[in-house]
This record gives C-alpha cells, structure tokens and sequence, in this order.
C-alpha cells in the first residue's frame, strides 16, 4: 500500500504539472486546441460545479493527491495546488492571495484565448468546407 501511495503522489505531482502547463500554453497549438478546450471545461467544472458543494476553486485531483500524500505522512500544508507546486519546484513561498489572484487571472486570459481561437478556427473550417 505504501508503495502505490508512493507511486500515485509521484505519478499525480507530474501528471498534475503537466496538465497545468498544458492549459497554460495548449491554446497555441493549432493541433491540441480542440482538447485544450475540454480540459479548460473540465477545469471549470471541477472549480464551479463541484466547487459548488466544496468551495470555489475546487480540484478533485488536487483532492486525491491531498489524501495520498496524508496517508504518506506528509499531508497539505498550503490552501492552493498552485503555490504547492511553485514551492516544491521553486522553494519560494509565494504569499496566498497573490498566488490565488495571478492563478485566477491566467486562467480567465486562458479561457478568453481557447474560446475565442477555437470558434474562430471552427468558422474558418466552416466556411472553407462551404467553399469545396
């Protein structure tokens, strides 16, 4: 058991980076817009709906790991996966609320840039699939 909690907080801390530096920077990909757009709803639904019924900003992800991590002995001791991440990778300890603040705003810039490139690429396809 120690060893699959072992596994998943290490599996879940790369895939978690991953999935954050991807909604950070999938936009710009013509390729990976389409799933960089599910995965920014996927975000939205976990913060707003299922925040909802545990708090705004909710992570279901964030979630499991938190509750590895507490088995292995070193349970949460920061309120955001964002600022856990830039102190394990960085050792600075940047203060909540600006964490929170910088987070929120990116995110907004990311949702208005995937919205807004992907209907404009789905009325260029659109309009070039009338054309033929």
């Amino acid at each position: 058991m120690l060893f699959q909690s072992t596994t998943f907080d290490n599996i879940s801390l790369i895939f978690h980076t991953l999935f954050i530096l991807f909604t950070i920077v999938g936009w710009r990909f013509v390729k990976t817009r389409r799933i960089h757009l599910i995965t920014v709803l996927l975000t939205i639904f976990s913060w707003v709906v299922l925040g909802y019924w545990h708090g705004f900003g909710y992570c279901f992800w964030t979630d499991w790991h938190w509750n590895v991590r507490s088995l292995l002995g070193k349970p949460p001791l920061h309120n955001s996966y964002i600022q856990f991440l830039i102190i394990e990778l960085t050792g600075l300890y940047p203060p909540y609320l600006l964490t929170q603040r910088v987070t929120t705003i990116v995110f907004v810039l990311i949702i208005v840039m995937t919205l807004t490139l992907n209907v404009r690429d789905y009325l260029r396809y659109s309009s070039l699939r009338r054309r033929h």
